[in-house]
């Protein structure tokens, strides 16, 4: 079977750097990666004798090309590759006019034949292991070793000095996109309101397993004079994408709110404006909005873990589960939302979080409750940004979770 390959191609995309040369030594082509390393332009060594195109240093005590001559001579007369290992070679330094740099090869020389048998080209490739070279350990390697071991020492450690190298700049452009996704999200995730409330806390931890971009939610919209709302919300997923998502129903969700200040009218919008986004399906999202001058909590709830209300009077916990409906977008066709109501008491704590905060592998979600408001109990006295930092290490979550996180804590 021919198999169809672009040896062009291969060669320029490759890592290591090689040349062509013809039988009178003309260099015929250079590969990228060639003249990285040499720091020379393709003009400077295409079409021109190896040697005048990488003259060697001048005054230089030893004749470097005279190795490398006889290697290619071996080359060519034995139609068998020629080795060269350790072989210095000094190149033109760059921005200084005349000034050379000690470099050290390993260099392979690999004959062709044409069609009639006879050598046509060498190639060859030309591996800089100075690194290796001033390293110390060449002179490690002794007389029991060949010259080709001693050659694929010399390439392992520039192999590995590359990848040190490489997995430097993959670390580091890491941390730059890690940094530009932390500010997206505190972006997407900023509350002005908030601002006017020093009896809530707001906490978000991205999942383990993202780059601090996730679909969790949070919001605080004021309803001048005596009311506000709060809401958390969930998109499936992680990632760019359901970032995204995550900001158009949040910002759709709080302009909602302003308009329809009824949150089982405003999670219907919310529902049929997710139907038209690709990837809201089946997100969550629970609202409340809070009457201070009637002590009134009134809710909704799409598909979403319940709020839990703390009594500060005998430390009792009230799930907010009398109005649940299914995710946003779950049903073909519109369907009222349920909506209800609860009185509180003044010093009594409303905390609002996703899944990530409770739920557990192989656990059932009412053990994951049970924790939440045991943890509550515990630390009631607390004010709010002290309580949602108990909360975030109670269940051993402070670092993070394999699911993302969203917890809003309201000392009503």
């Amino acid at each position: 079977m021919t198999v169809d390959i672009d040896f062009t191609a291969f060669f320029d995309t490759t890592p290591s750097p090689y040349l062509v040369l013809d039988t009178d030594l003309v260099i015929r082509y250079v590969n990228p990666a060639y003249l990285q390393t040499t720091g020379r332009a393709s003009r400077d060594l295409i079409g021109k004798r190896y040697f005048d195109a990488l003259p060697p240093r001048p005054g230089f005590p030893n004749d470097p090309q005279r190795d490398v001559k006889t290697s290619l001579c071996r080359a060519l007369d034995t139609g068998k590759p020629d080795v060269l290992v350790l072989q210095r070679y000094d190149i033109p330094a760059p921005g200084r006019r005349g000034g050379f740099e000690e470099r050290w090869w390993s260099k392979i020389h690999t004959p062709l034949p044409g069609p009639d048998g006879t050598v046509k080209w060498i190639v060859q490739r030309a591996e800089d292991v100075t690194a290796f070279f001033r390293s110390g350990r060449a002179g490690q390697l002794g007389e029991e070793f060949t010259t080709r071991e001693k050659g694929l020492a010399a390439e392992l450690y520039a192999r590995t000095d590359e990848l040190h190298r490489l997995n430097r700049e993959l670390l580091q452009a890491h941390a730059r996109e890690r940094q530009v996704a932390v500010t997206l999200q505190e972006a997407m995730l900023s509350v002005p309101d908030l601002s006017h409330h020093d009896n809530i806390a707001v906490r978000y931890l991205p999942a383990t397993t993202s780059l601090n971009v996730c679909g969790d939610w949070y919001d605080v919209v004021d309803l001048p004079p005596d009311r506000y709302a709060a809401a958390v919300g969930d998109v499936v997923g992680h990632g760019l994408h359901a970032a995204a998502v995550m900001g158009m129903l949040r910002s759709a969700l709080s302009a909602v709110i302003r308009a329809i200040p009824s949150p089982a009218q405003a999670l219907e919008v919310l529902g049929l404006y997710a139907r038209s986004v690709d990837g809201a399906m089946a997100a969550t999202a629970v609202k409340v909005l809070i009457d201070t001058r009637s002590r009134l909590i009134i809710y909704s709830n799409a598909g979403h873990p319940p709020p839990v209300l703390l009594h500060r009077r005998d430390g009792t916990c009230e799930l907010l589960d009398r109005a649940t409906d299914p995710p946003l977008g779950a049903r073909e066709h519109h369907v009222p939302r349920p909506q209800a109501g609860l009185t509180y008491t003044p010093g009594d704590t409303l905390v609002l979080y996703t899944d990530g905060l409770i739920e557990r592998r192989d656990e059932d979600i009412d053990a994951g409750l049970a924790r939440l408001t045991t943890a509550l109990r515990a630390d009631r006295t607390l004010l709010p940004d002290q309580l949602a930092d108990g909360l975030l290490a109670r269940l051993d979550v402070t670092e993070g979770a394999p699911d993302d996180i969203a917890l809003i804590v309201i000392r009503l």
